[in-house]
């Protein structure tokens, strides 16, 4: 009896520090950097997912960074990056390991030594290479929606499990240390249900006026603040057109902010001229819509 009161208070005393360092991590994780802005929303999320070591899933239009969120919350924690980018050809078994048959066969042809060490041909994926790392890394998912319907679910159990299995050479990876994961997504297909129970969701809203002028400053700290607000007051009155087939984003108001500053337009101007339309309507059809609204 005294032996399972003693192990009762020894889970409980566990349970307590695991809560006590799960806390820590969402009081004192992921904030904003100097070269990216993130709301309070959005940095909840990152350090909620991290706290219960569970992938992020975020989505959000083309533009509002979300393939930054993942540059900038290595950078925040002190973290080494890696990058998986998703295209449509890409297969679950890339993320993993690769086993190159070919140079092994080539190597048998012309008499390399060890081409009986099958371990020699395996090359890990960027899924491998996060597990093998010899320090917690922040693994980016890029743009997951690309890939096949099935790309999802065919890593559910490397994700939950943080292992796999390579065949060939009977060996198991197992995570050394559990990857911060985060997945984008551009929405262009549904993610199975089964997928989307493991992750953490944060949809990155468009930034409002107030919240867009604090990240074109972290761009640009010196920039002339009538320029500023008067590029933004047509990016906006642009996004609100009805007839806009492509809105532009938030990377393009900052590249086409870049643009009137390299260029030495006035403010004043903007409206009557327009310099450097190109950089944020990207369109022949809104081009024409933008001239007829006479912006």
């Amino acid at each position: 009896m005294i032996q399972k009161r003693g192990q009762a208070h020894l889970i409980r005393f566990c349970n307590t520090e695991k809560m006590r360092r799960k806390r820590k991590v969402m009081n004192q994780g992921f904030n904003s950097t100097n070269q990216y802005v993130a709301s309070r929303e959005l940095m909840d999320g990152v350090n909620v997912a991290i706290a219960l070591q569970k992938p992020l899933l975020i989505k959000g239009e083309p533009g509002t960074g979300k393939t930054m969120l993942a540059e900038a919350v290595a950078q925040s924690l002190g973290k080494k990056l890696i990058i998986w980018n998703i295209k449509s050809t890409t297969k679950a078994q890339d993320g993993l390991y690769m086993y190159d048959t070919i140079q092994r066969l080539y190597d048998g042809q012309f008499g390399e030594e060890g081409v009986d060490d099958i371990a020699r041909y395996i090359k890990l994926g960027k899924l491998g290479e996060a597990f093998e790392a010899e320090e917690q890394v922040v693994l980016l998912i890029d743009e997951i929606d690309k890939a096949d319907l099935e790309f999802p679910n065919d890593l559910l159990w490397e994700l939950d499990q943080m292992e796999f299995y390579i065949h060939e050479t009977k060996r198991t990876v197992k995570a050394k240390h559990r990857p911060i994961v985060i997945i984008t997504s551009n929405a262009e297909k549904e993610l199975p249900d089964a997928f989307l129970r493991r992750c953490i969701f944060h949809y990155i809203d468009f930034p409002d006026k107030e919240l867009m002028e604090e990240i074109i400053k972290t761009h640009y700290p010196d920039v002339e603040e009538n320029l500023m607000r008067q590029a933004m007051e047509i990016f906006y009155d642009i996004r609100g057109m009805r007839d806009i087939r492509k809105k532009p984003s938030t990377s393009e108001l900052i590249d086409w902010i870049n643009a009137l500053q390299i260029g030495g337009i006035p403010a004043d101007v903007l409206r009557a001229k327009m310099p450097f339309l190109g950089v944020v309507v990207k369109k022949d059809e809104d081009l024409e819509t933008v001239r007829q609204h006479g912006i």
